[in-house]
Parts: C-alpha cells; sequence; structure tokens
C-alpha cells in the first residue's frame, strides 16, 4: 500500500513593500493582528498574539470566533530574514497533526513576490481550497495594509 501524497495549497502575492518589511509582518504580534486576525479580516476577538521568533521558538495566536477559543500554534522551523520563513501550523488540541508553511520573499523593483506554500496531511485534502482562499484573504489585507502606507506617506 502507497501512501497518499501530501495535500499542498500554494499561493502568491505581490506587495509594494520592501521584502523587510513583508517578513517582518510575519513575526511581530502588532503587525499579525493588522492582517492575519482581527475584526479587519473577520468577525472574531484577538485574545492574544504571541511570538518567540527564533528557530525553535513558537507562536500562539487566540481568538474568539463565535465565543470559540481558537488557538492557531506552531513553531518555527527556518528563519532566513527576508526571504525564507518556515513554521508548523496547527490549532491546539483539534489535532496532533501539524502542517508545514513555507514563506518566500523574493524583490522586485516595485516591492516583493511572496510564494507560500502549506503542506498537510491528505486527510485535509477536504480543505484544500478553504485553506487557499484564506490565506489568500489573509495576503490581500496585507497588500492593503501596505497600501494604506504608502498612500498615508504621500
Amino acid at each position: 500500500m502507497t501512501a497518499s501524497p501530501e495535500t499542498v495549497v500554494r499561493v502568491t502575492h505581490s506587495f509594494n513593500a520592501a521584502p523587510e518589511r513583508v517578513f517582518d509582518a510575519w513575526l511581530q504580534p502588532d503587525m499579525v493582528g493588522t492582517w492575519m486576525f482581527g475584526p479587519r479580516l473577520r468577525e472574531e476577538e484577538v485574545v492574544h498574539l504571541k511570538t518567540d521568533p527564533r528557530v525553535g521558538g513558537t507562536f500562539s495566536f487566540l481568538v474568539k470566533r463565535q465565543g470559540t477559543p481558537i488557538d492557531h500554534v506552531g513553531t518555527y522551523r527556518a528563519i532566513e530574514r527576508p526571504r525564507r520563513l518556515v513554521f508548523t501550523w496547527g490549532i491546539a488540541g483539534a489535532s496532533a497533526e501539524e502542517s508545514v508553511v513555507e514563506v518566500e520573499i523574493v524583490a522586485t523593483p516595485r516591492g516583493c513576490n511572496l510564494t507560500l506554500t502549506h503542506r498537510m496531511d491528505p486527510k485535509w485534502a477536504e480543505y484544500a481550497d478553504r485553506t487557499r482562499t484564506g490565506w489568500t484573504t489573509m495576503l490581500n489585507a496585507l497588500g492593503r495594509f501596505f497600501d494604506e502606507q504608502q498612500q498615508q506617506q504621500q
């Protein structure tokens, strides 16, 4: 019997911001709260956003949606500022398995391009489209944040 291949979701986004700024937005809790979680994205209350941004360090992004606490947790596997970030991703208490997210950032004349690759156990294949939509929504929110900042500086 052969094992099923992992489920892979890939999302790309172009930013009008320096690679360093886009990279740092993944590790600074105040930034995470502007684009990944919170009322700007969906109806939820942010309880805490904690990061320990070092290889082997962990993060915990605890939110409440419709009164239910959801703690997005993971461990940083690679931190190569400003070009590559790898971390595990899971929901505390929901499952022992964690997926792996890799973020690659390449400088462009106008800012940078980001490619996010989310690798999941094949049993989560039915969630691939939902996962792609979620990351796309979050990266779009991050892009709007940088665009708004740029407009304020003009």
